[in-house]
């Protein structure tokens, strides 16, 4: 999980003319119900050679089927070893906003052979996500501005501004989404999986979740835990920890991972990368363009960077190069722009950025006022100098957001599934460590797969011991009675 997180959208939409016909016909505001929903025919077609694309149908309100729908889109690539199939495994790749038709397209790199021989995976967006009906409330100007601002300093003009745009997105996403706007929850999102493995005619659900990934399944699971079959939650989000300390917890984390590349290294330190950040709230760096490397671009910058300490550290080594030994920003923006999706023409490729924000301000309660903001700020510092005072205004939107919270009215304890597996990286910079063993705790029958070292997430990074342990628990549903702690 991060603030925002982004994966260049390759997938097509898609429109099944005759599918959404077929379902339109038979259902009326008078008699839609549940049942028509579940009853759908996930009319395949085949789509970038080896893959299959489909259209599903959802209620925007769960509490009120008035005939208002979400289409989603679902791209499939199905087991090569058709005869023994085990059946089909749901990904989900984090964000928020991720998309998972993006994910499920890189079947053949996201999961082992063994795992594609005897699995469909199968991906879908999410509803306001990528191709499921993306929604966008800014433009790319105002996007830029946006993703610029930052208050981090305490300078009460930077903080007008900065509530002047939060106040700006809120009314402009209520604007783009209408009626709708308090339905991109992932609570409701977890219900429209439920309706996607009736479609898929799975007795159980296989799902594969990856950072914010992980609190989707943990909601799904929650909400149907008869439904749950062989489960991986990677890069565990806590779900019962509030919005504040989250993001003091990422924070933290994200320094904690800065701490160790620099002690990896004899080249810079950390005085040298709180002087660049310093410098550019008077005199940034500039390209030959004129734009400008601000704080905020600095600091997103360095934290793409140490999703992966293998290719990261190295992308940060030369981008602060190129920064503090050479006042060249280059390697700044583009961090920054893969962080933020943001092409080299200001064009920003997806929606993440927004629907981001907007799931968030709908899946957790922002209790405090700007004020208490900013008293508490001194917090984020003293936990994070380095990312604190950045993340300390992150859920500000939430605060004139016009739509309430969807909060699960459900115990997100002692979750009663089959045994799911729950993995940590002990020096995970955007989900803490201990995030996955309060998770593990959440479930009845949950075991936690440790793997010590740097990076986001554990699964598919290269470690045989940790991609073994995913692979035979997907393939018999058992997790060995070994020590669970990968090096």
């Amino acid at each position: 999980m991060r603030p925002k997180q982004g994966l260049i959208a390759i997938f097509v939409i898609i429109l099944i003319g005759a599918g959404l016909s077929l379902f339109l016909k038979g259902i009326t505001k008078t008699n839609w119900d549940m049942k028509a929903f579940n009853s759908q025919e996930l009319n395949w077609q085949d789509c970038y050679d080896s893959f299959e694309c489909a259209t599903f149908f959802v209620p925007v309100d769960y509490e009120n089927l008035n005939g208002q729908t979400f289409a989603l889109k679902v791209l499939r690539h199905q087991a090569l070893d058709q005869k023994n199939k085990l059946g089909a495994i749901l990904v989900n790749p984090g964000g928020p906003g991720g998309s998972a038709t993006d994910y499920a397209y890189n079947a053949e790199s996201i999961v082992s052979a063994e795992l594609n021989n005897k699995f469909d995976i199968v991906g879908f967006d999410p509803r306001g996500i990528n191709n499921s009906q993306p929604i966008r409330c800014l433009t790319n100007t105002e996007e830029d501005q946006f993703l610029n601002a930052d208050a981090s300093n305490g300078d009460s003009k930077k903080l007008a501004k900065l509530v002047k745009l939060s106040q700006n997105f809120a009314a402009k996403c209520a604007k783009a989404a209408g009626p709708k706007l308090g339905h991109y929850s992932t609570l409701e999102g977890a219900k429209d999986m439920e309706i996607l493995r009736n479609l898929l005619h799975e007795k159980k659900l296989n799902f594969l979740g990856k950072s914010y990934g992980t609190y989707l399944g943990t909601l799904y699971a929650a909400l149907y835990p008869e439904s749950v079959g062989r489960m991986v939650l990677d890069g565990a989000v806590a779900p019962n920890v509030s919005l504040r300390d989250q993001e003091i917890a990422q924070a933290n984390g994200f320094d904690k991972a800065l701490n160790n590349y620099l002690a990896s290294q004899n080249k810079f330190k950390l005085d040298d990368i709180t002087k660049l950040i310093a410098r550019s709230e008077s005199k940034p760096l500039r390209s030959k363009t004129g734009r400008e490397a601000k704080q905020s671009l600095i600091v997103t910058a360095i934290a793409q960077s140490l999703y992966n300490s293998q290719s990261g550290w190295k992308e940060l080594t030369n981008l602060l190069d190129d920064a503090i030994t050479k006042d060249n920003p280059v390697g700044i923006f583009e961090s920054a722009d893969r962080y933020n999706n943001r092409d080299l023409s200001g064009n920003y490729y997806n929606n993440q950025n927004d629907i981001s924000i907007m799931i968030t301000c709908l899946d957790w309660q922002e209790t405090r006022t700007v004020e208490e903001m900013v008293a508490g700020e001194s917090i984020f510092k003293e936990a994070s100098p380095v990312f604190g005072p950045y993340l300390s205004f992150a859920s500000l939107s939430c605060k004139f957001w016009k739509a309430k919270p969807m909060v699960p009215k459900i115990e997100l304890t002692n979750i009663k599934t089959d045994l799911i597996l729950v993995i940590g990286v002990t020096e995970d910079p955007a989900t803490p460590f201990n995030w996955a063993q309060i998770l593990t705790k959440s479930f009845a029958n949950a075991k936690l797969l440790t793997l010590k070292g740097e990076g986001h997430t554990g699964h598919n990074r290269g470690n045989e011991c940790v991609d073994t342990v995913v692979d035979s628990y997907f393939l018999t549903g058992k997790i060995g009675t070994t020590s669970l702690i990968c090096a």
